[in-house]
């Protein structure tokens, strides 16, 4: 292009120097006003965006309070949904199994005849029964009808004729049933009938409350410190919907459901003011919550995302267990600042996931039976240890099972 613009004005008449220097002398005017002109565009453009950004400088929120009056508009890219988990009403049957024997359960036995012969002995823990001659009998799962029979029947091996046993059971070790948290006497108990859940609160003393005094307590002045909206019963690694609120406040015998030995009843404390992080985090774990708090900052406090998580569909459960409700974030959305961050309340739980969801309500089963088994094994763990409980909460790392952490001390200064 330069070579075309020189000729042309060599055909014009002069020298191919001199011509070039006539032109580059002559553009000199219009290229000076031109920077002027784009210099002061420029600069108004600039203050423009100055001046915008000064007046949206505060970060912007959703404060999704699933529901309440005039929320419409803050949650409007925000999907809430709210659950009801029916309890199965054979729950609330008394169950028919027989009672069976295990490992730690003591038994008193006689030779019928031999008055000498009376013993107490304890089903081992390989669960075989040793009595007498006999070297070991196993017992395990057996009714104490079928335990006496197999021992019988073992006898004749020893003795001419047929024995004749007399078993009592004196003592229940092998089941079970813990009930932990807010109440009186926190512990493990024993179950050797059908017992209620009503009844395994009553064992433990009741829930804890403000007061100790009974005038106090009958006036209606004590104050509740379990968390009746977030307390539940967990069932070989699944969270059974009983609604404890209606339970001891309602007197709603529909949710006095019958318990199995090993279930795990737990009334967390009203006073705790958490947020949990749990799923695809570094660090899941129970966030201090702090008034204004958000998504990210909660998510911030479990040290952040893994590599693999799914950003688009973090899930923040509120409300009751009996009754959940979901709300889904887009958190890459967030982080990009395509989307306003959601304010959180105490008590929420942030579920971040390795996958998309397809089910609503098996995503909220998911978070709910991570969140209440997480809850149980680090309870149960401080139970058995006696040690205290520890602040920090509870640690779940994400594909490789539930474990407990425990607490590292501090260092000591020197």
């Amino acid at each position: 292009m330069k070579n075309t613009i020189i000729l042309n004005r060599v055909c014009c008449g002069g020298s191919g120097e001199e011509s070039l220097r006539d032109w580059r002398i002559e553009s000199l005017p219009r290229t000076f006003h031109a920077s002027i002109r784009w210099v002061f565009t420029t600069s108004l453009l600039f203050g423009f965006v100055v001046f915008a950004g000064c007046r949206n400088g505060t970060p912007q929120f959703s404060n999704a309070n699933f529901g309440a009056p005039g929320s419409r508009a803050a949650v409007s890219q925000i999907e809430t949904t709210t659950l009801t988990n029916d309890l199965d009403r054979g729950l609330l049957e008394v169950p028919t199994r027989m009672f069976t024997l295990g490992p730690g359960d003591r038994l008193e036995l006689e030779l019928m005849g031999d008055p000498a012969s009376r013993t107490m002995t304890v089903v081992a823990p390989d669960g075989k029964l040793y009595f007498n001659l006999v070297p070991g009998v196993d017992v395990w799962g057996l009714t104490l009808t079928e335990a006496k029979t197999r021992l019988e029947n073992t006898f004749t091996n020893y003795v001419r004729e047929q024995p004749r046993i007399a078993m009592t059971l004196r003592g229940v070790e092998s089941k079970r049933l813990w009930v932990l948290g807010c109440v009186q006497a926190p512990g493990v108990y024993a179950m050797a009938t059908p017992i209620t859940l009503l009844d395994s609160i009553s064992m433990a003393g009741g829930t804890l409350s403000m007061t100790s005094f009974r005038d106090q307590a009958a006036a209606g002045i004590g104050e509740e410190l379990a968390d009746l909206k977030r307390s539940f019963v967990l069932r070989q690694g699944k969270f059974l919907p009983v609604d404890f609120n209606r339970l001891l406040i309602d007197g709603d015998l529909s949710q006095n459901i019958y318990l199995e030995p090993d279930d795990f009843v737990y009334l967390p404390a009203a006073t705790a003011r958490e947020v949990y992080v749990l799923g695809a985090v570094t660090q899941p774990r129970p966030v201090p919550y702090t008034e204004g708090m958000t998504v990210a900052g909660a998510v911030a406090g479990a040290y952040g995302t893994l590599r693999d998580a799914y950003l688009p569909h973090v899930a923040v459960v509120r409300g009751t267990l009996a009754a959940p409700q979901l709300t889904i974030v887009n958190y890459r959305k967030i982080l990009r600042g395509e989307a306003s961050d959601m304010l959180l309340q105490a008590h929420d739980i942030v579920y971040v996931p390795l996958s998309p969801y397809r089910y609503v309500r098996r995503y909220v089963e998911v978070i709910l039976n991570t969140f209440v088994s997480a809850t149980a094994i680090n309870a149960g763990s401080y139970a058995v240890t006696k040690q205290a409980a520890f602040t920090g909460g509870v640690f779940i790392p994400v594909g490789s099972g539930i474990q407990i952490i425990p607490p590292v001390s501090p260092t000591p200064p020197r």
